[in-house]
């Protein structure tokens, strides 16, 4: 499976089935991290976690406290598309790693970018 990411108007396809973000909480400055797959039901969060907790950080319910990180797999039906949206307010951008490395997407406020597997 590949990883397409719609950024700026333009499409790029990663030979990716396993991706991460990462990202700063804009409130909390705190960074929020998820694991995801590429998977042909569609975009699956195997892994969420974050590092403390505050406004709209809470851990999920079966969170554990590993390494200073509260880990957790969220319970969320596979998504045909991710959508993320850059408000300005975060003091960094989406982070997006894979094998072959990292890419910063949304960096700008009012940055859009759609993540979804390839056709």
């Amino acid at each position: 499976m590949s990883l397409c990411i719609l950024a700026g108007g333009k499409v790029t396809a990663l030979a990716a089935s396993l991706f991460s973000l990462s990202w700063t909480h804009s409130v909390q400055k705190t960074e929020w991290r998820e694991t995801w797959a590429v998977t042909d039901k569609g975009l699956e969060i195997r892994e969420a976690a974050v590092k403390g907790s505050g406004a709209g950080m809470e851990p999920g319910p079966d969170a554990i406290l590993r390494d200073g990180w509260w880990v957790w797999h969220p319970a969320l039906a596979p998504q045909k598309r991710v959508s993320l949206a850059a408000s300005g307010m975060t003091p960094s951008a989406w982070r997006l790693c894979h094998e072959g490395g990292c890419m910063e997407l949304g960096a700008k406020a009012g940055d859009e970018v759609v993540l979804s597997g390839c056709p």
